[in-house]
């Protein structure tokens, strides 16, 4: 059976590249990684993906004059390399989506979207945030990336308990776990073509 072929796309430690490498490594998901690319020469997810020999490229914004020429050369390299599905794994760059990559890229939110999401919210701003408002409820979501900040489809969603002794330490770690477990399933999802999209709304069969 033909694979999937992903691109990871990331800008730091790649922890979420690591973890697609180790399901993959185990068998529990079948997809060939087709190219890695970086937003920051110094990425330390750079080393897992040399020692996974998945190809890397390095493509900095500030290397090019505006958004769209920047989005050209990502997705023109996702092009060369066959790429079938994109997937940010902690990437901080904005990008332009081109017609023939919509509903083929996806990213994780640490948040229940369209709660604590949009332009600034990342990293820890989403947890204290969540806290500072007295929610009860976070998690994450997955979801297919638009030309809008974490708006577009969502796919999946998984939620854990924000506890009142929580820091926005202690919930980054739980959600943590929901992502390290949620979109390695999203993924084998979309690889076994058990995805599908109307309108807004995805259907994700068993």
């Amino acid at each position: 059976m033909t694979r999937l072929r992903v691109a990871v796309l990331i800008s730091g430690s790649g922890s979420t590249l690591a973890n697609l490498i180790e399901y993959q490594r185990r068998g529990e998901l079948l997809i060939d990684f087709a190219l890695v690319i970086s937003s920051n020469p110094k990425a330390g997810g750079l080393r897992h993906a040399e020692q996974a020999s998945i190809p890397t490229e390095v493509v900095a914004r500030k290397n090019f004059t505006d958004q769209q020429a920047h989005s050209q050369q990502i997705f023109g390299l996702c092009r060369k390399h066959d790429v079938q599905l994109v997937v940010m794994g902690g990437y901080l760059e904005h990008l332009g989506i081109p017609d023939d990559f919509a509903n083929r890229v996806i990213n994780i939110h640490p948040a229940l979207i369209p709660a604590f999401s949009g332009q600034g919210y990342y990293g820890l701003r989403v947890h204290t945030a969540a806290i500072e408002y007295g929610v009860k409820l976070s998690g994450c979501t997955v979801h297919f990336v638009d030309n809008q900040y974490d708006h577009g489809p969502i796919i999946a969603q998984r939620s854990c308990p924000v506890l009142d002794s929580d820091s926005p330490q202690d919930l980054q770690q739980r959600i943590g776990e929901l992502e390290r477990q949620l979109y390695p399933e999203v993924i084998a999802a979309i690889a076994t073509g058990r995805v599908t999209v109307t309108d807004r709304r995805v259907f994700v069969g068993s």
